[in-house]
């Protein structure tokens, strides 16, 4: 659990470049670390804490943190996908708030563009892959669309209706000179892409790019000295999603955990938040985070997100203001760091402002992992303005 008041999110950068074929991943990782630390208006000799996934190079922290040339005491390598960055924000929390760290440094990067390959876990030896691949789960899409021809199924759910998520995505990212996709799209746009895993159209899916992000999450008496505004962290929230011995529930995540979790330990509901970055791996994944954080009852996302709901700044639920992962950056199936960052900008004031939220206080990240429709993983934030 995190300890309110105990720690602030006091830089952020996200790298420019969605096609890097020039720099490594540990030079994507260092330019990332450093842009954040520059942001905060700190040095790598203040950082104790560093945090990665597995997809850091080499023997993940201690090659990285060498690297980068830090000397840290507290070490984290939580691997839950898409999840793994709100993550590992509300463990440096927890790691601050108890005394074993003062400036933690979470960093992302990958490059699956430029080596013209999706990134993720390798399931060739995982315990369920004989069983599952044998019915047709043989690739990340056909596991989502199975979610979505279901939530069609029992909701009335209509692939307009997800297109509505891309649609508000791509109005966003127009605004973003460093997005990947920047031309509006209309939902007849999405819905006469190609099919790619019926009922999800090319459209309903992310982009695939090179990339990296970095947050530094400090202890309250750094953060009071910093010249830069902070952003606290108010309520973080974790779960796991299995498949009940191969009785899977389709039309939930495990955000239905990770959800009441965060915003129970900020003190606030879903209708205190003024924006949403969620993961959007595809259309289907942010309109089921959206029913299970609350936003709305189960089974009226579709309906939820119409009539630009999701479209900064004045829809109910601006959402994903930077043109999210189906528009502007999705390197390696993380997300939830470049999620982050823009929920950092948006209580900064610092977002293009053409999608700035005015009067922006309260933002919830949230990040998701594995598959939507068998085992998965979720983390969520909540964000305040530093004066809320």
């Amino acid at each position: 659990m995190t300890v309110r008041g105990a720690a602030f999110v006091v830089g952020a950068w996200e790298h420019p470049r969605r096609d890097i074929p020039d720099l490594s991943v540990a030079e994507i990782h260092a330019e990332a670390a450093f842009g954040a630390l520059a942001d905060a208006g700190l040095s790598p000799a203040d950082v104790d804490a560093y945090f990665c996934d597995s997809d850091a190079p080499g023997v993940g922290p201690l090659s990285m943190a060498e690297y980068l040339g830090l000397s840290c005491r507290y070490l984290d390598t939580t691997e839950t996908g898409g999840a793994s960055y709100p993550s590992h924000v509300g463990h440096a929390v927890a790691a601050i708030a108890t005394g074993k760290c003062r400036v933690a440094l979470c960093v992302m990067g990958g490059r699956p563009r430029s080596l013209r390959r999706a990134s993720g876990p390798d399931l060739s030896g995982a315990p369920e892959t004989p069983y599952e691949t044998r019915w047709g789960i043989t690739d990340t899409v056909h596991n989502y669309a199975l979610a979505a021809m279901r939530h069609m199924h029992e909701f009335g759910t209509t692939g307009r209706q997800l297109a509505e998520i891309k649609v508000a995505a791509s109005l966003h990212a127009q605004h973003n000179p460093n997005a990947f996709l920047r031309t509006p799209v209309t939902v007849e746009d999405v819905v006469s892409s190609p099919m790619i895993s019926d009922p999800l159209h090319r459209l309903d899916c992310c982009v695939m790019t090179d990339g990296g992000g970095a947050v530094v999450v400090a202890a309250a008496e750094v953060a009071r000295r910093l010249p830069r505004r902070s952003v606290a962290i108010l309520g973080h929230g974790e779960a796991a999603k299995g498949t009940a011995n191969g009785r899977p529930d389709l039309i939930h995540t495990a955000a239905v955990q990770s959800g009441p979790a965060a915003f129970a330990e900020a003190g606030v509901t879903p209708a205190d938040i003024d924006y949403a970055s969620i993961y959007d791996s595809f259309t289907i994944t942010a309109l089921m985070a959206l029913e299970d954080l609350g936003f709305c009852e189960k089974g009226e996302g579709g309906r939820f997100v119409q009539d630009g709901a999701l479209v900064a700044p004045h829809g109910r639920l601006p959402m994903n203001t930077d043109g999210g992962g189906l528009c502007n950056n999705q390197p390696d199936n993380r997300g939830g760091m470049v999620r982050m960052i823009e929920a950092v900008r948006q209580l900064r004031g610092e977002a293009a402002p053409e999608v700035q939220v005015p009067d922006c206080r309260l933002a919830v990240v949230h990040g998701s992992g594995g598959r939507l429709a068998t085992r998965g993983s979720a983390a969520t934030l909540i964000l305040g303005r530093e004066d809320a």
